[in-house]
């Protein structure tokens, strides 16, 4: 009986499932507040808890999925590619935004982690939470974290940051894509381009190129905050 979702398939399959009813739901209500992938994962968990299906076994396809995470993030290239023009002629703002931004990230966290007394594991496990999943894993583990607690906030960080990224930009009068796609990129990684994407080519590109250089950023200075 319980052989089935012990299967790759059903894994693969669920989380196809549940992305694609997170998509018809909002385009269904038609609001920025409706995340796919919100939907996606409490569907997910509803699931699994209402049949009392281990996460161990949804994971044994949902793992099939993490292996494209890299990749696709990779391939998010190609549209920085397509704005080297932009990046040339701002080179430098680009850099030291994302700097200012990763710093900011990574040191509310860690004042935020001494306020409320966590400890160095859990510290490790948020310092990463704005940067791309696959570095976030890497960093929090080469630091003693708590990978599953990572995951958790990359994930939270990143739907938060898409949902409110355009509300954002419209409130503070951002008529510059190259500073829209990056601050998105820099604060929300892939999930937030994602969004940005749906702005405009040139927002996406940036944010695309603010998830690698934030990531870089993100491993060396977790060597000062987590030393």
């Amino acid at each position: 009986m319980t052989e089935w979702w012990n299967s790759p398939f059903f894994g693969i399959a669920v989380s196809i499932l549940a992305f694609w009813l997170g998509i018809k739901l909002k385009e269904q209500l038609k609001s920025t507040l409706i995340n796919p992938l919100l939907i996606a994962i409490l569907l997910i968990v509803g699931l699994l808890s209402l049949l009392k299906i281990p996460y161990e076994s949804y994971n044994v396809g949902g793992a099939v999925i993490n292996m494209f995470l890299a990749p696709a993030t990779a391939c998010l290239a190609v549209s920085v590619y397509s704005k080297l023009s932009i990046l040339k002629e701002n080179w430098l703002p680009i850099v030291v935004g994302c700097t200012v931004g990763s710093l900011t990230s990574m040191g509310s966290v860690w004042l935020l982690c001494r306020l409320f007394h966590l400890d160095e594991a859990m510290t490790a496990s948020l310092i990463p939470k704005s940067i791309t999943t696959p570095i976030a894993v890497e960093v929090s583990s080469a630091h003693g974290g708590i990978v599953p607690v990572t995951v958790i906030a990359v994930i939270f960080t990143g739907i938060l940051g898409s949902i409110l990224a355009p509300f954002l930009i419209r409130l503070f009068r951002v008529k510059d894509p190259v500073a829209a796609g990056l601050s998105i990129g820099a604060c929300s990684h892939a999930v937030g381009t994602s969004r940005a994407l749906q702005l405009g080519e040139t927002e996406g590109a940036m944010s695309g190129l603010a998830i690698g250089i934030c990531g870089i950023i993100t491993v060396l200075a977790s060597m000062v905050f987590l030393h």
